[in-house]
């Protein structure tokens, strides 16, 4: 499977690490409802279909990527920056130095 990094381009998927399910929404952390860490922490969906995952571009750029997959063909129609940066656009990279 190939994940297209908006960064770093076409990378084959030995350079990510999953990260999780896209659409689970955490609790407050001043929350103390056992029911609710406990459904956050153990309840998990099985879709067929699309389906929206986080993946850490682990041997690349190290972003956080947030995926749009189906879970039966494992065809990727969406990649983008997932998190509150989301639509910060990644520092350019350096040049290396030149010896003189």
């Amino acid at each position: 499977m190939i994940i297209t990094c908006p960064y770093c381009g076409p990378r084959d998927l030995s350079e990510f690490a999953y990260q999780g399910d896209g659409n689970r929404k955490r609790p407050d952390q001043a929350s103390t409802s056992q029911k609710a860490w406990n459904a956050y922490v153990y309840d998990r969906l099985n879709p067929a279909g699309e389906h929206n995952e986080i993946w850490q571009h682990a041997g690349g750029c190290r972003r956080h990527l947030a995926v749009t997959r189906n879970t039966l063909t494992h065809a990727i129609s969406k990649v983008g920056f997932a998190g509150a940066g989301a639509t910060r656009k990644p520092a350019p990279r350096r040049k290396p130095r030149q010896k003189s």
